[in-house]
Order: structure tokens, then C-alpha cells, then sequence
């Protein structure tokens, strides 16, 4: 027979007897929050999810404004199929189109097109502003650089260096 006390053997998120699990779940649900703000607001200002706002922005940084499919869904932490059906529509809005390796055959681009880069540039200008809007709301100057700090003693994905 177990002599803790249930909450010790299931402790409950909020309620402070596990600092780490509030933590945890806090930041879950922020991320979960922000996410369909984010979501929100892009789709209805330029008709494009938080996803498609992501892969536009990692293709327009890469050299000659494409990557690889494969290392693409890396960086943005879909699966092969996922990156795949995101890639579908973007093409069928003409924001990026597939492009062939001439070294290898097997290997497929995505390619940012001048109408993704337009779409970026002006879902860009509207998305910073919500981004610094959410955190001045809620945090003081210099709040953000000490999350920043915190937040990359976490484990990052491929994306992230760190």
C-alpha cells in the first residue's frame, strides 16, 4: 500500500505542488492560445494559416528562395504527407511551386513564386504587429529577452539552432 497522498501520486497542473507541471502546462497552452490567435487572424487578413505563414518564411530566407521538401517538413515539424497537402495548396494559390533538382531527379524543391513572396511580405507587416501587440500587452521591454533566454535551455527542433 502506498503511503502518499493521491495528489502526490497524480498532482493536479495549477496547483503548485509541481512547479515544473504548471510550467509545462502553462506554456502548452499558451502556445496552443497564441497558435489559433495567430491562425485566426492570418487566414482572415491574407488567407493563409500559421503553417503556410511558417513554410513561406523559411523558403524566402533559403538561398535562391527554395528547399528541399524533405528538409522543409523538418523545419517546420510536419510529416512527409503533411508537408506534401500544406505544398498542394500553396501551389494551387500559385505562393510556391514544385521545382526539380538537376543533379538528381529524385529530389524535389519547393520554390517560393513573386506572388508568395508579395503575400509574405504583407502577411509579415499585420503578423509582427499582432506578435508585439500580444507580448507589450503582457510583458514589460525587457520580459521578452528573458524569455527568449529561458525558453532556449529547452530542447529546439531542427529548425531552431540550439
Amino acid at each position: 500500500m502506498s503511503t502518499q497522498t493521491p495528489s502526490a501520486q497524480h498532482p493536479v497542473p495549477g496547483t503548485g505542488e509541481v512547479p515544473e507541471l504548471d510550467a509545462w502546462v502553462g506554456l502548452l497552452r499558451a502556445h496552443a492560445a497564441a497558435t489559433r490567435r495567430f491562425n485566426r487572424e492570418l487566414i482572415a487578413e491574407h488567407g493563409l494559416t500559421i503553417n503556410d505563414f511558417e513554410v513561406l518564411m523559411h523558403l524566402e530566407s533559403a538561398e535562391g528562395g527554395r528547399l528541399r521538401r524533405v528538409d522543409l517538413a523538418e523545419r517546420v515539424l510536419l510529416t512527409a504527407s503533411g508537408i506534401t497537402r500544406l505544398l498542394d495548396g500553396l501551389e494551387r494559390c500559385d505562393l510556391v511551386r514544385k521545382a526539380s533538382c538537376a543533379a538528381d531527379a529524385r529530389v524535389t524543391y519547393a520554390e517560393i513564386t513573386d506572388a508568395g513572396r508579395t503575400r509574405l511580405a504583407d502577411a509579415r507587416t499585420s503578423h509582427l504587429e499582432g506578435v508585439r501587440t500580444l507580448f507589450a500587452d503582457r510583458f514589460s521591454e525587457a520580459e521578452p529577452i528573458t524569455l527568449v533566454a529561458l525558453l532556449g535551455r529547452l530542447p529546439q527542433g531542427p529548425a531552431c539552432p540550439g
